[in-house]
């Protein structure tokens, strides 16, 4: 499980499609601190780390392999070397919850339709995917590549998001440009609330 509150933006080093997609990506984590089989959230999918190791000019990084099932619900078949993403390093008991309940199963992906200033902060307009719109609702929590945010406003498929200049500096989210597939991960809360309300109007 994570927070949604991410600790490093990773580098894309290496792609290679070999059966699955395999990705070799620099963070400033410890190698020596990330377990072989350990889970690290990379833009909100939760990855399972296969190899690890440090350069002495670049760093440490970490080795994941994409599966099919997850390139189809995510961003991650357009990754590209040099890349920059969200990671995060998973929830430990004690650790403060500073964001929402984030699962790194990403639900599908949605689409950035515009970008406005507000004031310090960026808005953004993202469309969701239909079949997931119905789950997000104003002030309500999402994880758009592995951020936990709060939901401003919703006009049908389409919602907006509000950054301040820190969001910004310490994820990805200040390069953000319209038309970008983001990995949209809904509220396991507003999930279960769905799937009950489901069951009792049969």
């Amino acid at each position: 499980m994570f927070t949604g509150i991410v600790t490093d933006i990773g580098t894309i080093r290496a792609l290679e499609q070999r059966g699955d997609l395999k990705a070799r990506i620099g963070t400033r984590y410890d190698a020596d601190g990330i377990d072989l089989g350990a889970s690290i959230a990379c833009d909100g999918a939760c990855l399972t780390v296969i190899a690890k190791g440090q350069d002495a000019d670049a760093g440490s990084w970490f080795d994941v392999e994409i599966s099919a099932e997850t390139i189809s619900k995510t961003n991650l078949g357009s990754w590209i070397s040099s890349k920059k993403i969200n990671l995060e390093r998973p929830l430990k008991v004690g650790d403060e919850l500073g964001g929402h309940i984030v699962s790194g199963h990403v639900d599908g992906v949605a689409e950035v339709t515009a970008i406005e200033a507000d004031g310090d902060s960026t808005r953004v307009i993202l469309r969701a995917p239909d079949a997931l719109a119905r789950f997000i609702a104003p002030k309500g929590s999402v994880a758009l590549n592995g951020t936990s945010l709060t939901v401003n406003d919703v006009d049908g498929p389409s919602f907006g998001i509000n950054f301040i200049p820190h969001t910004k500096q310490v994820t990805t989210w200040g390069q953000v440009a319209i038309g970008d597939r983001i990995n949209l991960e809904i509220d396991t809360l507003a999930r279960y609330v769905a799937r009950l309300n489901d069951w009792a109007v049969r």
